[in-house]
This record gives C-alpha cells, sequence and structure tokens, in this order.
C-alpha cells in the first residue's frame, strides 16, 4: 500500500485523533481512507443523480398535472395496501 504525506492544522490533527480516540477508528489512517470511501461514493451518487436529472429533462414534459399524479400515486399506495 503505498503512503502519503499530508499536512494538517492542529485543530484538524486534533479532531482526528478525538476520532480514533473514541473507538470509531483503529488509527489515523483507518479514518482518513474511510472519509475517502464516502467522498467517492458520494460523487458517485451525484453523477447518478445528474444521469437521472438530465434524461427527466431530455424526455419531455408529462400530460399529467400535479394533482393527477397526487392521486394516482394515492391510488397506488392504497391498492399496494400501504396507505
Amino acid at each position: 500500500m503505498a503512503s502519503m504525506s499530508v499536512s494538517l492544522s492542529d485543530q484538524l490533527r486534533g479532531f482526528i485523533k478525538s476520532r480514533v480516540n473514541s473507538g470509531d477508528y483503529h488509527n489515523e489512517s483507518e479514518y482518513i481512507r474511510d472519509l475517502v470511501r464516502k467522498d467517492r461514493e458520494k460523487l458517485s451518487d451525484e453523477q447518478k443523480l445528474l444521469t437521472l436529472l438530465r434524461q427527466s429533462e431530455q424526455s419531455g414534459t408529462s400530460e399529467y398535472n400535479v394533482l393527477d399524479i397526487m392521486k394516482s400515486v394515492k391510488e397506488r399506495l392504497i391498492n399496494d395496501g400501504k396507505l
């Protein structure tokens, strides 16, 4: 595994140490790796959302108004026994 040197303020370093001392992480490296993994997942989720938004925008407008859609959702929830 490759190593990396990172400069942190005393405040950030103290925060990381407090997370480790709390028992949530075994060491500082584990905490940093977890942050990077979560950031990577967040970026992936954001990309998926942007793709869905672009697809929906390109699909055009609906012939239904908001009240029609709400009525349809309510009927579906009732039929599925969720309402």
